[in-house]
């Protein structure tokens, strides 16, 4: 498998052309994170407004404690996204999340660049292992993403 990958030259080529190491940024786009939060402070006014009504007397006390427990968990996720980051460093790919995810540049066998709307993301499949799913929410980290997929692209 490691003919799949790009030899040191096209290596080193690649890591000049996307710019000056380290390439840090936000993982998520501002108004991905203003959404979450919008949509958690929507939810949490909503528990509110029918917990305090008579509707929320007839609710049972398991239903009200795992409403409560998915919402601290959505609070967690969302406090994750507005502080996560994702750095492209000479050593490989790393993303601080609920736990660090992080790729070293010889592992990396093969890559996926996905530009959706919401998100920019890049998938880097390791000869074993799982794949790890990096967030690019500057257009730095894009435009960086887009350029290490061309290069593993043409390695196919």
């Amino acid at each position: 498998m490691s003919h799949l990958r790009p030899s040191p030259e096209e290596h080193n080529q690649l890591l000049q052309e996307i710019g000056p190491l380290p390439i840090k940024g936000m993982a998520w786009p501002a108004w991905i994170k203003l959404m979450a939060w919008a949509t958690l402070a929507f939810i949490g006014f909503q528990i509110i407004r029918i917990a305090a009504g008579p509707l929320g007397q007839n609710i049972s006390p398991m239903v009200t404690g795992s409403i409560i427990v998915c919402y601290v968990g959505l609070l967690v996720l969302a406090r994750y996204m507005q502080i996560s980051v994702t750095s492209i460093t000479e050593t490989g790919i790393q993303q601080s999340w609920l736990g660090r995810r992080e790729i070293a540049w010889e592992e990396i066998q093969f890559v996926k660049f996905i530009p959706l709307l919401a998100s920019k993301k890049m998938i880097c499949f390791p000869a074993r292992g799982r794949p790890v799913v990096f967030q690019a929410g500057t257009k730095e980290l894009q435009i960086a993403f887009a350029r290490i997929s061309l290069v593993y692209r043409r390695r196919k």
